[in-house]
């Protein structure tokens, strides 16, 4: 009996160029971007020759020093309270016997992806000014909230689907050695799961880090930070020092998203 013909996207007239198509929409942008931040004039558009002039410039910048010190403070704090709130909805939500409610948790959880962010970022600043008007406090901690609130959902995600993919085997054998609740995350759980949970702080760390539209809502004074401090520069005169600047961010993303790879790698 002849076999039946399985389906493939890739067999499709026309597969090719639009993937071709596709990857050459998305990178080429950020490949112009990265050539033009050596680019020895002032420029962005014309070729004036290479140089490192863009990068010492913003090596030496005392703004973008402050800014990005700043960004990386928040984007690691932020991650770390979002990557916690994160592990313990999870386990909420998966290490449970089913109950009337869960999949309206998991909804609410998700929110922030499915909402506008401009929404998040109002409601955020409508609070923070309430709280900043009754209490009198200003600091740090409202951005780290804000940013942890956003961030939540994205470390969500790749946790849950750990804990999904985890059997229960040897959770259940700890419990039949008489092993509290507690021991059997700490010496079990939380080392299957430590995969996840490192994606989850990643992730919520590059997004905290590029984050504008909620920074820009919810920062004040003396609060700037790298991309809001990009965005500042593009109002005022465009050169290649935001091109190098952004050349840094995706070099310091790229090392990142590799040391995870060959972490998790050796882990597997």
């Amino acid at each position: 009996m002849a076999k039946a013909p399985t389906f493939s996207v890739r067999t499709m007239p026309g597969f090719g160029m639009v993937a071709i198509t596709t990857f050459v929409l998305l990178y080429a942008p950020i490949l112009i971007l990265v050539l033009f931040s050596f680019n020895a004039g002032t420029s962005i558009s014309e070729w004036q020759g290479f140089s490192w002039r863009w990068y010492e410039a913003a090596w030496a910048n005392r703004q973008v020093q402050d800014a990005t010190i700043r960004s990386v403070v928040l984007a690691f704090c932020a991650a770390g309270v979002a990557t916690t709130l994160a592990t313990m909805a999870a386990l909420a939500t998966t290490r449970v016997r089913p109950y009337r409610g869960r999949m309206a948790i998991y909804m609410m959880i998700n929110q922030p992806l499915m909402v506008p962010e401009i929404v998040t970022a109002v409601a955020l600043l409508i609070l923070f000014s309430a709280i900043r008007v009754a209490t009198g406090w200003q600091g740090l901690g409202y951005l780290i909230a804000a940013h942890a609130a956003f961030c939540v959902p994205f470390a969500y995600l790749p946790i849950r689907a750990r804990l999904e993919g985890m059997d229960l085997t040897l959770e259940t054998a700890a419990a039949d050695l008489y092993a509290t609740p507690w021991a059997t995350f700490r010496r079990v759980t939380l080392p299957l799961l430590a995969p996840g949970v490192a994606a989850g702080w990643m992730l919520a760390f590059v997004i905290s880090l590029d984050d504008v539209v909620i920074t820009e809502f919810v920062k004040t004074a003396g609060q700037e930070t790298l991309p809001t401090y990009m965005l500042g520069q593009l109002r005022r005169n465009i050169t290649p020092e935001v091109n190098a600047i952004s050349t840094a961010l995706l070099g310091f993303t790229l090392v990142l998203l590799t040391t995870f790879f060959l972490l998790t790698r050796k882990r597997r």
